[in-house]
């Protein structure tokens, strides 16, 4: 069985079928899911589900849902030998293999780019974080709307956008500048005060030979920044400004950004 949460919630067989869950069993799942193998407390789990109004035995409800979910997920009387949903005293504790879960699956992946990355081995680092990113089928926890899934979701956007900085900036080191620019121009647009994606813009722009580009960045930012926060861009950013103004030969090499501009 598979869990899908970088998404809408789903549960696959392994023969890739959709399993059919009502809509509070599936908030149930998100709910356990989040934290694969750990224990959660019936009040955990009792806020996650049920946003405002609580039913009038919440832990009676809780256990007709988790009984829900079991019959659900064995649908067709197959037993999936990797997955439990166990009762604890106090709270329950969904059994599963974090590689089913994607959630758990994309920081495991992420860490291992990371860690692969600081090796040098810029290629298979890329590949590792390709296939993080690939889980992603859309908004996570998409048919979810909960006080707690939209916390989980803003945790996981700043994930999604952490591993697509580190990804892009890793293509940069290696020389693939221009690989780098749609992504890059796609950063800006969606977070545009990030002094760090401005930074490896501007030096995606400069090594594909277009300096203006790169300078207009600066101060297209810059602009933003004092009529809107009050503020200056940081040292970094001002540093790496005036190395491309001065065409700094340094600029070139694949990993002048980490010394000039963070």
């Amino acid at each position: 069985m598979e869990i899908q949460l970088l998404g809408c919630v789903e549960a696959r067989a392994w023969s890739g079928d959709k399993m059919p869950l009502p809509h509070g069993t599936k908030l149930l799942l998100a709910a356990l899911a989040w934290t694969p193998g750990a224990f959660v407390a019936d009040e955990t789990l009792i806020e996650r589900v049920w946003q405002e109004r609580r039913p009038q035995h919440p832990r009676d409800a809780l256990y007709i849902q988790a009984t829900g979910l079991r019959k659900a997920l064995r649908a067709d009387g197959q037993r999936d030998e990797g997955f439990e949903l166990a009762r604890k005293r106090g709270g329950y504790v969904l059994a599963i293999d974090e590689e089913r879960v994607d959630t758990a699956r994309f920081r495991g992946l992420v860490r291992q780019a990371q860690q692969t990355a600081r090796t040098g081995d810029a290629d298979a680092a890329l590949g590792l974080y390709a296939r993080a990113l690939e889980l992603w089928r859309g908004e996570p926890l998409s048919d979810v709307r909960t006080a707690w899934a939209e916390s989980a979701r803003v945790a996981l956007r700043r994930e999604h956008r952490e591993a697509l900085v580190g990804s892009t900036e890793l293509s940069l080191r290696a020389g693939r500048h221009d690989e780098c620019l749609p992504q890059l121009q796609w950063l800006a647009e969606m977070h545009p005060f990030d002094e760090k994606v401005a930074g490896l813009l501007m030096l995606a722009l400069h090594r594909g030979g277009r300096q203006a580009d790169a300078l207009d960045c600066f101060q297209v930012l810059r602009l933003r920044m004092v009529d809107l926060l009050g503020c200056e861009p940081g040292p970094d950013l001002r540093s790496l400004q005036e190395r491309i103004l001065a065409r700094d030969p340094r600029l070139r090499l694949g990993s002048a950004y980490a010394t000039s501009a963070r």
